[in-house]
């Protein structure tokens, strides 16, 4: 069974930064692509950043120059880093992951982890 677990999400002043983290666990061959998508109420889903094994990046119009996009591939973990943070960033943060297991090769997502930018 692979899954992605998210942690850093929190409330966080304007322009203040938090880091997110988004592990893939379980039986895998291998991890391709990963990424960031966010969610905000009454929105559809959208992405904010992915990157590809070999470390290229593309980031949305939004989150360029505030957002970093990484990963380490010996662990399986993207993270995004998040500066100059405003309330329009507020939403949910999803991690997605293109992942081959023994049988497959699947999008996974994880289960969302809640950013809010507020004073």
């Amino acid at each position: 069974q692979v899954q992605l677990v998210e942690s850093g999400g929190g409330l966080v002043q304007p322009g203040g930064s938090l880091r997110l983290s988004c592990a893939a666990a379980g039986v895998i061959v291998r991890v391709d692509a990963m990424g960031w998508y966010r969610q905000a109420p009454g929105r559809q889903r959208e992405l904010v950043a992915d990157t590809t094994t070999g470390g290229s990046t593309n980031y949305a119009d939004f989150a360029k120059g505030r957002f970093t996009i990484s990963r380490d591939n010996a662990k399986n973990t993207v993270y995004l880093q998040m500066n100059s943070l405003k309330p329009e960033d507020t939403a949910v943060y999803y991690c997605k992951a293109n992942i081959r297991s023994r049988f497959s090769l699947d999008a996974y997502w994880g289960q969302g982890t809640q950013v809010t930018v507020s004073s």
